[in-house]
């Protein structure tokens, strides 16, 4: 999936040029969704700064990102870079579109550098032409789900309040079956109201290649639901305990790999674990730089650089304060964190959910007694050798 490039741009990445560069670029195809998701925290979240952006990214725009993609690759000599496509709903943009962009960036990077490309969408508006078009383009194609069935659906609604599972799973089968190939797996929030383990095998029936278990997105100034007593913790180990005692890998779960990988002493290649130095960034439908969407659940304005593709380079970006603190590592955290014999395993947890009004990030994440459950878990497992450890080079990406 989309972060093993930027793992790779990490351990291998040009002489002589700063380690800190964007390895990431995640562009705003369009700006809107089809879906009206209860709990959306782009949409429904404090944020606002996305009802003044037009909804798709004008050709001009994708024109200038190609560029200062290129001329960043160029300036840092990557080896290769991840691009995502994304929205809003980025098939919206129209897949003539997502190939043609992502043809311009291949054709504009230095020659050595590879492009791994990859639109995430809701897979409610796939169909067989635009599965072609966009395998034929080279772009793998990952799915926005919360669980294999209808009933884990139920707050993924279209805008007139009609469930998007029947359109949703139609399209992710289509990839498994159709293009096998350009499958990137399956992104899915946690939600403790939902039994774990019949969750994971839900999502087996899908034939995802990995899975992505994201906690949902909060803070210490607005808590995620079902928070108190390590829920969502305990949640991941069940489905951890059933990942790791299938005497096969059925899929790749890439917060687990990435646990299993750090407490080996190996990097990371997550945001949500780790001290790898965070390298994505954002350019919105109207050519804005930001910072990843997920900080956008902290308050309104909170990606926001003031920068733009048509005035900036991307390392202009990289010098900004904020960007710039989040590449510090140890030294951006708290101190607490920085006392627990846990910080190399866990890095802070997700910076988005470690906000705090008046106090800004530099705290713990909200989600550490479950973070500090879960990284135990896995130790013990690793301990008691019940299953052959993952090579490096097949940890989920």
């Amino acid at each position: 999936m989309r972060l093993r490039a930027a793992a790779q741009g990490r351990r291998h990445g040009g002489a002589g040029v700063s380690g800190q560069a964007f390895r990431q670029f995640i562009v705003k195809m369009h700006g809107r969704c089809n879906l009206a998701c209860t709990y959306c925290y782009l949409y429904a979240g404090p944020d606002r700064t996305w009802r003044s952006r037009p909804a798709s990214a004008a050709p001009e725009v994708l024109d200038r990102t190609a560029t200062r993609i290129a001329e960043h690759a160029r300036t840092h000599a990557l080896p290769a870079l991840s691009l995502v496509l994304h929205g809003g709903e980025p098939l919206l943009a129209g897949v003539g579109t997502l190939a043609r962009f992502t043809a311009l960036v291949r054709d504009r990077v230095p020659a050595r550098c590879t492009v791994h490309a990859v639109v995430q969408t809701n897979a409610t508006l796939l169909t067989v032409r635009r599965l072609a078009v966009l395998a034929d383009a080279g772009l793998r194609i990952g799915v926005s789900l919360d669980g294999g069935l209808a009933a884990h659906n139920a707050r993924r609604v279209d805008r007139a309040g009609r469930p998007s599972w029947p359109a949703a799973s139609r399209g992710a089968l289509l990839v498994a079956e159709r293009a096998p190939q350009a499958y990137a797996g399956v992104l899915t929030v946690v939600d403790v109201g939902l039994d774990p383990v019949e969750t994971y095998e839900s999502l087996l029936t899908l034939r995802p290649p990995a899975l992505d278990l994201l906690l949902p997105h909060g803070n210490w100034s607005a808590p995620p639901p079902h928070w108190a007593g390590a829920r969502h913790g305990e949640w991941l180990c069940a489905v951890f305990d059933r990942w790791w005692a299938a005497g096969r890998r059925e899929t790749r779960i890439r917060l687990f790999e990435e646990c299993v990988a750090l407490l080996l002493g190996l990097p990371s290649a997550t945001e949500a674990l780790g001290l790898a130095p965070f390298d994505a960034v954002v350019v919105e439908t109207d050519g804005s730089v930001e910072q990843v969407d997920s900080l956008k659940s902290a308050y309104d304005g909170a990606a926001h650089t003031g920068l733009d593709v048509f005035r900036h380079t991307f390392d202009e970006a990289l010098r900004h304060p904020a960007v710039a603190a989040r590449q510090e590592g140890v030294a951006a955290l708290a101190d607490q964190c920085r006392a627990c014999p846990l910080l190399r395993v866990c890095g802070g947890g997700h910076y988005a959910h470690r906000y705090r009004a008046g106090h800004g990030f530099r705290n713990p994440s909200v989600y550490c007694s479950d973070l500090q459950r879960l990284i135990h878990h896995v130790a013990a497992r690793l301990a008691t050798h019940t299953a052959p450890v993952v090579p490096r080079d097949e940890v989920a990406s």
